[in-house]
C-alpha cells in the first residue's frame, strides 16, 4: 500500500512539474514571438529611415523654393506651402518617435520574470506599431504632395 502511495505521489508531483514546465515553455513560446514581432517592427522603420530622412529634405526645399518666389506667384503656392509645412511636421514627429522608442527600449528587460516580460513587449509591440503607422502615413502623404510639384 505505501508502495502504491508512494508511486501516486511521484506521478503527481512529475504531473505538477511537467505543467509548470508547460507553462513556463508557452510563457517563454509567447515572449519570442512578441520579441520577434517587436523587431520586426523595428527593422520595417528602421528600413524606411533613409526615405524619411530624403523626404524630409525634399519637402523644406520644395518650402523654401516657394518663399523666394515672387509675392504672386508665392500668393498662388500658400496652400501647397501650407500642406507641405504640415506633411514636414508628421514626418519629423514620426522620426522623433522612432528616436524615442528606440532610446527607451531595452530589449533585455525583466528577462527573469517571464510574465512581466510579456506585459513589456506587448507594450513595445504596440509602440512600434504605432510609430510604423505614423511613418508610413507621413511618407504616403509627403509622396502624395510631392507628386504635385
Amino acid at each position: 500500500m505505501k508502495l502504491a502511495r508512494t508511486i501516486a505521489f511521484i506521478f503527481l508531483m512529475w504531473g505538477c512539474n511537467n505543467s509548470a514546465s508547460d507553462n513556463n515553455k508557452s510563457e517563454t513560446s509567447k515572449t519570442d514571438s512578441l520579441m520577434h514581432e517587436v523587431m520586426k517592427g523595428h527593422n520595417f522603420t528602421m528600413g524606411k529611415m533613409e526615405k524619411m530622412n530624403k523626404t524630409q529634405r525634399r519637402v523644406q526645399q520644395i518650402i523654401d523654393s516657394i518663399s523666394r518666389l515672387s509675392p504672386g506667384k508665392r500668393k498662388n503656392a500658400e496652400r501647397y506651402r501650407e500642406q507641405l509645412g504640415s506633411v514636414l511636421n508628421r514626418l519629423g514627429a514620426a522620426n522623433a518617435a522612432m528616436d524615442t522608442w528606440m532610446n527607451q527600449f531595452n530589449m533585455d528587460s525583466l528577462q527573469n520574470n517571464a510574465e512581466e516580460r510579456t506585459k513589456y513587449l506587448e507594450s513595445e509591440k504596440i509602440k512600434i506599431l504605432s510609430v510604423k503607422d505614423s511613418m508610413i502615413n507621413s511618407l504616403r502623404d509627403a509622396d502624395s504632395l510631392l507628386k504635385k510639384d
